[in-house]
């Protein structure tokens, strides 16, 4: 039996080929998908790794005693934007422990760097740069070292009496813990368990439509299959027979599908290793797989097949007399929308009860979404019927009436092959609404020229003496300078309780520092005092947590209890340096790190804030990228599916048009009944979705869900049009299936 089902699936004719292909490619998708985010989970897992020795300095201390100490201090430096990890070390004696990656650790007044970083460095006046770091490069850190191909990492060698005093820690061993198992805090690295849920549920929402698109293949003329099976049962073939023909037919396109798509997943590893989730780029050979991990697929793609087609034509094993035992199916009941309930009514209660613990909000939250989810795809065929019987219930045309009759009678059959948009618009729905109003509230990165071109470093007490202002006056040398400001320390250094305003998060009516209202009034771009005021409080950066209209001169800055003549005798709290061009912003960082080693890095605004809004970004371009690459493939399904439905039904359709139908009234039959369910599906899941964003962004973070800008409505409007041009390429096929030689011979 086995070698008469290989010769049905292979030698079938042009039916049997095109049913082989669509199969096969569909299940190359999936495997593809599925191998990706394999590959991206231990991607995350083996990059995390490697950031574990820069979490040296949080190590506890090592039970060799044959190691020398050595001093290990991590700092976080900024170049254009981009995070520069500075690890500085000093060997208290030859058999200090050296980093991964590298021959030896460097000595007093040598370093290595990564390669990106050498880069930038051959490429960027010394000035800017190169002059932070003092000593000469003797080499390049290995891979082993990067957590990154981009990491911008430099190891720099310096004595004993150098680190001491910046709060270096004395160790004796190189952490080799991940960052994900570190148990006494790290100071960088991933939240792999997080992006690991991320992966998975992307995965999901990518594998969904897959699965959708090769059962709707595995179902691509399953009338003519269930005639031909049940035949075959009628002279006498078995259902352990008859399971053994569909298995093989099913398994020969598995194999292939499962083949090709280890070979796009092979193909496309140094593309999609460029792609920066984490936020920075993979190297290749990250984006592997275990031995576990390929079996899986490799077999349980076809067995998964397998069972799909024993499914699909469970009712030939059954009786041969079933195919034409066929009456209308029963419909859906209302009971399906009552999941669906149950996920918004949980969310819903959760808004003013917030679990007090993370775990708890994640099994609250996710909980939630997945009931809705489930309630979404259980409700869909009810949902479609309702949607049908309102079209046949407004027909005024004899195709209206004809595609709402046939989608009441079979909603399942009709929602199956759009249902694979659920997944995609909602989860889409959900992240572009939260990400939305999260960014609106708490703020977008800056992009303003304030906060891109103002640079401010801060001397806290507790880290030494104050400088004085005989340290500045080099700065405002520097070309493209425009102001440097020295910012002093408020006399007054207890807050009052924390203020707030209604309908937005909280904010503090005092600030750290002080400063003159001639000098705000003279640098004119930080604001304004307020009415009266000769000395106001503000922040160290003159910008603020809150301050996000700083460059329409509307903020006010609330007035200090201070004179004009008490400003200069307290302690400097900070410099703020405003430049008018990325070089002088970068040379005056150069020239800050230079003079006050032990302060903490000069940086930006805008660059405190980009480290958090990446994440944002990452997170909705994933967003973005399940909904354009699940759009077109449940197209693909809509296409198969209306093909299927074409071949299945082309005598009922040949015998409309012997009585006087018009091709045009059967093609809008057939669009109808592909639209009606589509634009059903998507409304729905795309207002669901935000209906859940907004109730989880009430219950975690009290905020009212804002509208997502045009981006997303163009992008929905897109994925749409282009599945629908999918399935249209299919209604030419109409003309060719139902002349009159169809009505004749069958």
């Amino acid at each position: 039996m086995i070698r008469f089902g290989l010769r049905l699936a292979l030698s079938g004719g042009r039916e049997a080929a095109v049913r082989l292909v669509i199969i096969a490619a569909a299940v190359a998708l999936g495997v593809g998908m599925l191998l990706t985010t394999l590959a991206g989970m231990n991607a995350v897992d083996a990059q995390n790794q490697r950031y574990a020795w820069l979490n040296t300095a949080v190590a506890p201390a090592a039970a060799d005693p044959t190691a020398d100490p050595m001093w290990f201090l991590i700092r976080q430096d900024y170049f254009h934007g981009r995070s520069i990890g500075r690890v500085e070390v000093a060997a208290l004696g030859p058999h200090a422990p050296v980093p991964p990656g590298l021959p030896r650790l460097p000595g007093p007044g040598e370093f290595y760097v990564s390669p990106a970083l050498d880069d930038l460095l051959r490429t960027t006046p010394a000035a800017q740069l190169g002059d932070r770091f003092p000593g000469h490069r003797i080499g390049t850190m290995g891979p082993a070292a990067l957590p990154s191909p981009d990491s911008l990492l430099i190891l720099i060698g310096r004595t004993p009496a150098d680190l001491e005093p910046l709060g270096a820690r004395r160790v004796d061993q190189i952490m080799t813990t991940s960052p994900s198992d570190c148990s006494h805090g790290c100071y960088v690295g991933i939240d792999s368990d997080g992006m690991t849920l991320v992966l998975s549920v992307v995965a999901a929402a990518l594998l969904f439509p897959v699965l959708i698109f090769i059962g709707t293949a595995t179902r691509l003329a399953a009338t003519r299959r269930e005639q031909r099976f049940a035949a075959m049962r009628l002279i006498g073939a078995t259902p352990r027979q008859i399971s053994v023909i569909s298995a093989v037919e099913s398994t020969v396109a598995a194999v292939a599908g499962t083949a090709v798509g280890f070979g796009l997943f092979l193909a496309l590893r140094p593309a999609l290793a460029a792609i920066p989730f984490t936020g920075e780029r993979f190297f290749t050979a990250d984006l592997s797989l275990n031995l576990v991990d390929a079996l899986a697929v490799a077999i349980g793609i076809p067995l998964g097949a397998v069972v799909a087609a024993w499914l699909a034509l469970r009712r030939v094993q059954i009786s041969p007399l079933g195919v034409t035992r066929r009456v209308t199916p029963a419909p859906p009941g209302a009971w399906r929308v009552v999941p669906l309930l149950a996920g918004v009514a949980e969310l819903a209660y959760f808004i003013g009860r917030r679990p007090p613990t993370t775990n708890g909000q994640i099994t609250a939250y996710l909980s939630g979404f997945v009931l809705i989810l489930t309630g979404l795809v259980l409700a869909g065929p009810w949902l479609t019927m309702l949607g049908a019987r309102l079209l046949a219930g407004r027909a005024s045309r004899p195709a209206t009436l004809i595609a709402g009759r046939r989608l009441a009678d079979n909603p399942k059959g009709a929602f199956r092959a759009v249902s694979g948009l659920i997944v995609a618009l909602f989860v889409t729905s959900v992240a572009t609404g939260v990400i939305t109003t999260y960014v609106a509230n708490r703020g977008e990165p800056r992009t303003d020229s304030v906060a891109a071109t103002s640079l401010s470093t801060w001397f806290p007490p507790e880290e030494g003496p104050a400088p004085t202002a005989d340290r500045f006056p080099a700065l405002s040398t520097i070309p493209g300078v425009r102001s440097v400001t020295l910012v002093h320390a408020n006399p007054v250094d207890t807050p009052p309780p924390m203020e707030f305003r209604a309908g937005t998060a909280a904010y503090r009516s005092w600030w750290p520092g002080i400063i003159t209202c001639a000098e705000l009034e003279r640098l004119a771009v930080f604001g304004r005092c307020a009415a009266g005021a000769q000395v106001v409080a503000v922040a160290d950066d003159l910008i603020g947590e809150r301050a996000w209209d700083l460059t329409n001169d509307s903020y006010v800055w609330p007035a200090a209890d201070a004179s004009p003549a008490q400003v200069d005798r307290q302690p400097i709290r900070s410099v703020v340096v405003d430049t008018t061009s990325r070089a002088a912003f970068e040379q005056a960082r150069t020239m800050l790190i230079n003079a006050f080693p032990a302060a903490r890095f000069p940086s930006s605004t805008a660059e405190w804030e980009s480290d958090s809004a990446r994440q944002l970004v990452q997170f909705q371009q994933l967003a973005n990228v399940i909904m354009l690459a699940s759009l077109p493939i449940a197209g693909c399904s809509l296409a198969v599916s209306v093909a299927g439905g074409l071949s299945d039904r082309k005598r009922p359709f040949s015998m409309l048009r012997l009585t006087g139908a018009q091709l045009a009234t059967l093609r809008r039959v057939v669009a109808l009944e592909t639209v009606v369910p589509l634009l059903t599906v998507s409304a729905v899941a795309i207002g669901i979705g935000f209906l859940a964003a907004h109730l989880f962004l009430r219950a975690q973070l009290h905020y009212t869900l804002l509208p997502p800008d045009g981006s997303f409505y163009l992008m929905v409007a897109s994925g749409l049009a282009v599945s629908l041009g999918i399935v249209a390429s299919t209604l030419p096929l109409l003309r060719r299936i139902t002349g009159p030689e169809t009505a004749r011979n069958d």
